[in-house]
């Protein structure tokens, strides 16, 4: 069992008089039930998909609910919308009581959560391991803050970073993770090191296959899922591109407002991050469409049937789903753009702080040169609060100062 970040943060809300309804959200199988039960070992669990309890607990006055399960984990909980009345009740009426919501359709959760919970409970999300999670081996074991995060809280800086990665001497256990992580993804049923890569794989053809079948028709009365399906293994194939959705609406036989709403249930059930331009400068020629990011590399390649290596593009949108994660997971105060002029120009992910932005360039190299980095330099020219700092992500070993501003480093070595 790995340990998560989110973790020691959960058990201090736990104890916190704001955190006496949590809910935790995510795509299933992201361990949201181990880790609830890790955190909240006294809670009684309910099961709100076994039909026949929760028949039963519909029945229960708050006063009972105050009587019998104080405190509770109530898992899967938008299957029955009716008990988020009641579980309001039993909150207003008996201070003492606490619970844990889970859910894995963020947006059947959460609009039960704003029309009975709202001001009442803390909303947390669970997404897939990170990297600095794969390198743990039990629950209880040390999670090392990667460079990144380090970096963006300002307790380590770019001189401390090895002249080349293999000096590091947590290098082959970095490295394991990461070759790991790009060919699998971060769910943590797979890391069961009991299985072998075909059950891997197999594991994620059925995810994809459940996800088809429940979550998205969770979402939404398809009588037909082929026209989804399509859109689904496109946004595959394109990961880290633009989204134009006057192409996608062509290529998949569906109108520009479906291809909207399915792409917007994509990324509200977990699978893309949709990653908005950058276009703050009005003085600049920008372009203003968001790019698309499968969240896990995993699922994307059972969306795919793929094996083998992966694409420019798969590993852009792996990296960057990455360090998405890391925001997300660590509530790091930074908004995620990526910034491309009309005239070619393009940063693969510009982070946002409140008085700066990072940038960061992605290459699926082994051998990184100044060209690498050409769309970093100047880069200020188009921003409108200091650049604090920009990298170049890639799979060069070698740490390089292509200039005062731009630093080239093995993306391990930035992220786990």
């Amino acid at each position: 069992m790995k340990n998560r970040i989110v973790f020691s943060e959960l058990s201090k809300k736990s104890q916190s008089k704001l955190g006496r309804i949590i809910v935790l959200t995510g795509a299933r199988q992201t361990g949201k039930t181990t880790i609830a039960k890790q955190c909240f070992a006294n809670y009684a669990y309910l099961a709100i998909d076994d039909v026949m309890q929760s028949r039963e607990l519909l029945n229960l006055t708050a006063e009972q609910w105050n009587m019998f399960y104080p405190k509770a984990i109530l898992d899967e909980i938008q299957k029955s919308p009716a008990l988020f009345d009641t579980i309001k009740a039993t909150y207003d009426r008996y201070p003492q009581t606490r619970y844990a919501l889970l859910g894995s359709s963020q947006f059947l959760l959460l609009e039960k959560v704003r029309e009975s919970l709202a001001g009442r409970c803390i909303i947390m999300e669970i997404l897939p391991l990170t990297l600095p999670e794969l390198l743990t081996e039990k629950f209880d074991d040390n999670i090392n803050d990667s460079f990144f995060v380090k970096y963006v809280c300002r307790q380590q800086n770019i001189n401390t970073v090895f002249p080349a990665f293999t000096l590091n001497p947590l290098y082959a256990e970095k490295i394991n993770a990461y070759n790991y992580y790009l060919q699998y993804g971060g769910y943590p049923a797979l890391t069961d090191k009991d299985l072998t890569n075909d059950e891997r794989e197999e594991w994620l053809n059925m995810y994809v296959k459940t996800f088809l079948e429940r979550d998205i028709r969770d979402l939404a009365s398809f009588r037909d899922l082929e026209p989804f399906v399509k859109l689904q293994q496109y946004l595959a194939n394109a990961t880290g591109n633009l989204a134009n959705f006057s192409s996608i609406a062509k290529e998949t036989g569906v109108s520009v407002p479906t291809v909207q709403r399915y792409v917007k249930y994509m990324e509200i059930s977990y699978q893309i991050v949709e990653l908005p331009a950058w276009f703050a400068n009005p003085i600049k020629k920008l372009v203003k469409s968001p790019k698309v990011h499968f969240l896990d590399n995993g699922v994307l390649r059972g969306v795919l049937q793929k094996k083998g290596a992966i694409t420019g593009n798969e590993y852009e949108s792996a990296i960057i789903a990455e360090i998405y994660k890391q925001i997300t997971a660590y509530r790091l105060p930074l908004a995620c753009y990526h910034l491309r002029t009309q005239d070619g120009r393009e940063v693969d992910l510009l982070l946002e702080a409140e008085d700066c932005f990072i940038a960061i360039e992605i290459k699926a190299t082994n051998n990184v040169n100044r060209t690498d980095a050409k769309h970093l330099i100047d880069l200020q020219k188009l921003l409108n609060k200091p650049l604090r700092h920009a990298f170049v992500l890639s799979n060069d070993v070698r740490k390089q100062e292509i200039n005062e501003n731009i630093t080239a480093m093995h993306a391990a070595e930035f992220l786990c």
